[in-house]
């Protein structure tokens, strides 16, 4: 069992009730208003649908939704990789307030609600009474038969767009061709013009202290020379009166301890002012201050400046804008080279031709099978003879879900043509159809609980019994819950409850009750006759709910069986859209 328990308090009309959900075929009915759609709303918002104000109950500021569940295996893998603990009670709690802002909780931790929604998909499968509506679009039939074959399109959808791409860039580069030709152009001759200059990195710094320095040459020379000659001057020079100092004092310095102490200092400073005076000499000696070199110089600053100027850039940026515009020409070369962009282009095309065979050989593999098994369904729902198959028409061009369309054809008659489902005329016939597809797909997957939400509107008499029969046997190996009017359908469930509206101190409340024995006698009564049950509607509605004890011994339908392929689970509908009951 998936589901165990669902708590409402101030839910649309409900004001506060509990449901425990049992095991097999459950059913909920009553007349019409009453609210029998209102625990389906309930448990699409718990599992993340779109909650909002409206389906508080007026006069309320909150609304509350707790579901209790039991998970499989797979669920349990899916909790623990988001970080939810090993627990035996799961819980989902969902809050609505009056600002349309809700949260929720899983076993009191935060959860989103796309992770309600990743969940949901997990444990429910809930079909509505607008079923039919979307086997005529073909998004939903391709994704349907997709689904039914295991069919991933992710691979495909990546090589469709680089294919798409490499179109695209091959378009742009021949629309534009003539326009970054002449960008070409220009971007060679700005390279050619600063070639001649070849600035080299950080050169711009350089020349400008190599300038400095000679422009003030002279100076230069004088102070090494002054400085040069205050050192070595043989009566004034500090070299000469240094060497004075140091003898006057080593000549009493065994006298007194402190003269040992100023030797030390004296001599150091003598050994380093002969240092200097060593390095000033090799530098007069060696230094280059040509004129001329500084002529050079200017020369070459004076070329910087004018095509920094040229190119309304900083001097100091010329060497990186070299740069810039050499991967700027290397771009455009690639751009223009037309070849090589064509040769990228059928090289995506021929990956995604090969992505598309894959998923076209799949599709028509499983095209027949899914066909067969919903021809089966059908001839249980009423439509003898009809034939239900899977079309697969092949397009002008490849799209990004692969080389055909995908379209469901019907014929509801035997000796009839199969004709597109949005042709079948009957709207009886539409929700046969849907329902045949959803009991093929639903026994095929392995979502534990199925919802059926009055999925089998439009039908009646002998195929109303055969729905139900056919639910019930659903309900052999899973949960299912369905929202019914019909009583054929609903003496068939192994558990009935009751959706009914009271009326307490001027307000309007929906209630729930389980029924058994003679109150479901009675409930079933009224579904065949009306307001008013009579003795014949009550005898009827007692015969038909012994029949359903007899029905797993002498009423059994074979359901599709899982085809060889791999299989996977899929909704085949939509939910329907979740509005105030």
């Amino acid at each position: 069992m998936s589901l165990g328990r669902i708590h409402l308090r101030d839910f649309v009309i409900v004001k506060e009730l509990e449901i425990e959900f049992s095991n097999g075929f459950t059913v909920l009915t009553g007349e019409t208003g009453a609210g029998k759609s209102i625990l389906i709303d309930a448990l699409q918002i718990a599992f993340g649908a779109r909650a909002e104000p409206s389906f508080i109950r007026e006069g309320a500021t909150r609304a509350e939704i707790c579901v209790e569940f039991s998970p499989p295996a797979n669920v349990l893998v899916w909790l623990k990789d988001h970080g939810f603990e090993d627990d035996q009670d799961w819980l989902i709690k969902r809050v609505l307030d009056t600002q349309g802002k809700s949260k929720a909780w899983i076993n009191a931790s935060p959860v989103s609600a796309s992770q309600l929604k990743q969940l949901g998909e997990f444990l429910l499968d809930i079909h509505g009474q607008h079923a039919w509506q979307s086997l005529t679009r073909a998004q939903e039939v391709r994704s349907l038969l997709d689904a039914y074959a295991g069919i991933t399109l992710e691979a495909l959808k990546t090589s469709w767009q680089k294919w798409r791409d490499a179109q695209n860039q091959l378009q742009a580069a021949l629309d534009s061709q003539a326009s970054q030709t002449q960008e070409q152009e220009r971007v060679l001759w700005q390279i050619t013009e600063l070639e001649k200059l070849n600035p080299q990195e950080r050169e711009w710094e350089d020349l400008n202290a190599q300038h400095q320095r000679l422009s003030n040459s002279q100076s230069l020379l004088e102070s090494a020379t002054i400085s040069l000659n205050c050192l070595q001057d043989e009566d004034s020079g500090v070299l000469a009166q240094l060497s004075k100092a140091i003898q006057a004092l080593e000549s009493n310095a065994r006298f007194e301890p402190s003269f040992g102490e100023w030797l030390e200092a004296l001599n150091s400073c003598l050994a380093q002012s002969q240092d200097a005076s060593h390095s000033i000499n090799s530098w007069l000696k060696h230094v280059d201050l040509d004129a001329s070199s500084l002529h050079e110089i200017d020369q070459r600053m004076s070329m910087w400046i004018s095509l920094a100027r040229r190119f309304k850039k900083a001097p100091e940026e010329l060497f990186s804008v070299l740069q810039e515009w050499r991967e700027q020409l290397l771009r455009l070369n690639q751009a223009l080279d037309i070849e090589q962009l064509q040769a990228q282009t059928q090289e995506a095309l021929q990956v995604l031709k090969a992505q598309a065979h894959l998923v076209s050989k799949e599709r028509k593999k499983a095209a027949p099978n899914l066909a067969q098994s919903i021809t089966s369904a059908m001839q249980e729902l009423g439509m003898q003879g009809g034939l239900f198959e899977v079309e697969l028409t092949a397009l002008p061009e490849l799209a990004s879900y692969g080389a055909e369309e995908v379209s469901f054809l019907v014929a509801a008659h035997a000796g009839s043509t199969p004709k597109p489902v949005s042709k079948v005329a009957s709207g009886g016939e539409l929700s046969r159809i849907a329902l045949a597809i959803a009991v093929t797909t639903s026994k095929l997957g392995s979502t534990p609980t199925l919802i059926f939400d009055e999925v089998d509107s439009g039908v009646g008499g002998a195929v109303a019994y055969t729905v139900g029969r056919l639910l019930r046997q659903l309900g052999q190996d899973r949960q299912v819950l369905a929202v019914t009017h019909l009583p054929q359908v609903a003496s068939c469930a192994d558990t009935h409850w009751v959706v009914s509206k009271i009326r307490q101190s001027n307000e309007t409340f929906s209630h729930v009750n389980r029924i058994a024995d003679l109150d479901r006698e009675r409930e079933i009564a009224r579904m065949l006759g009306g307001e008013h049950t009579t003795h014949t509607s009550l005898a009827h509605a007692k015969e038909m709910l012994n029949m359903r004890e007899d029905l797993k011994a002498n009423n059994h339908i074979a359901l599709p069986n899982k085809p060889s392929m791999p299989a996977k689970p899929t909704k085949p509908v939509k939910a329907k859209k979740l509005k105030p009951t």
